[in-house]
């Protein structure tokens, strides 16, 4: 069986040869950018792990033995759902690798932003050492913050910003008000979340449903003075629109870890603005991290190709609709 790694960007790839080191898999290692050159890779491949490679459904369409693709990470926006479900390929992903690092990106860019660390650090670096130009500044447990999703990442989140006294409300249309209750966090729309946040970190996918979510509309609903952050994904912010609102000082300071197009352009904006703090799609990344994540992304295609099961962490379950595997069992490979 062969197995192909679209692309990576890591330094060696012993995590996965490891794991897919079999007799029966041959591993191939790519580093494709272009549809066509992932169609020359993987056409004939059996199973594909990928990063950011397309496999839009014109790729998809091409892949004549194909029967899993993984994606290292969480979201699998660079991948055709649909196309690979009617095809009858599993796809697979590591949603919980990188909770705590996400968490704390983000709670480190709340806090910079908050409390104008990468603001007076630039100041005091140019010869300004004057409080005054660095105020208002606001006390952390008096501030309510807004989590737009309330999975896996945003909870623990959540749990991190209580433990420092700030309010917590949640909007998310998978989510209970009840288990936001659990959580003790308020459960509100996101009309009334943008209204009501001085703090607001977004942890939503990107899908059709969420690109752009936040825009216009949201932006002019949110307090003067807000603080915006993003570690999920630039797309599910209308960009044009954040710029707008940093001019016009609705909001205070943005804190962001994906921009609308990576890598930043050398000549965008947000780099001459010094209440925007920008990281490189980094929030996810801890040397423990990256290994979970790698070994889970090759975990994924063992399980279909060596144990005729569904991978743990099925994205598209309708495929089990077209195809028929073992329910996935409780294996101690996956204990990280």
């Amino acid at each position: 069986m062969k197995v192909v790694i679209t692309d990576h960007e890591y330094m060696d790839l012993h995590y996965e040869e490891s794991i897919l080191n079999h007799e029966d898999i041959e591993l191939v290692k790519m580093q494709c950018k272009t549809e066509d050159e992932v169609i020359e890779a993987c056409h004939d491949a059996d199973g594909i792990i990928n990063l950011y490679a397309p496999l839009s459904r014109k790729v998809i369409e091409k892949l004549t033995n194909c029967k899993v693709i993984t994606r290292y990470g969480v979201g699998i926006d660079t991948i055709d759902l649909d196309a690979a479900t009617e095809r009858g390929i599993c796809i697979g992903n590591v949603p919980d690798y990188g909770v705590d690092e996400v968490s704390d990106h983000a709670l480190a860019l709340i806090m910079g932003l908050v409390r104008k660390i990468t603001t007076s650090n630039q100041k005091v670096k140019s010869g300004t050492w004057d409080v005054n130009q660095l105020k208002p500044i606001r006390r952390l447990n008096t501030l309510t913050i807004g989590l737009v999703g309330f999975g896996t990442i945003p909870r623990r989140l959540a749990m991190k910003v209580q433990a420092l006294g700030m309010n917590v409300i949640v909007c998310d249309p998978f989510v209970s008000s009840e288990t936001a209750k659990e959580k003790n966090a308020k459960l509100v729309s996101l009309e009334e979340l943008c209204k009501k946040s001085d703090v607001i970190s977004v942890h939503v996918p990107l899908n059709a449903s969420t690109r752009g979510m936040i825009g216009k509309e949201q932006f002019e609903l949110m307090k003067k003075g807000v603080y915006f952050v993003n570690t999920a994904r630039g797309p599910v912010v209308e960009e044009d629109e954040l710029l707008r609102a940093l001019e016009y000082g609705i909001v205070a300071g943005a804190g962001l870890d994906v921009i609308e197009t990576e890598p930043i352009n050398p000549e965008h904006p947000f780099l001459i603005m010094e209440n925007v703090t920008l990281t490189p799609h980094m929030a996810g990344y801890s040397e423990e991290s990256a290994a979970e994540m790698r070994s889970k992304a090759s975990l994924g295609i063992t399980d279909v190709l060596l144990h005729a099961q569904y991978p743990k962490y099925l994205v598209n379950k309708a495929v089990k609709e077209k195809i028929e595997l073992k329910p996935f069992t409780i294996d101690k490979r996956y204990q990280f």
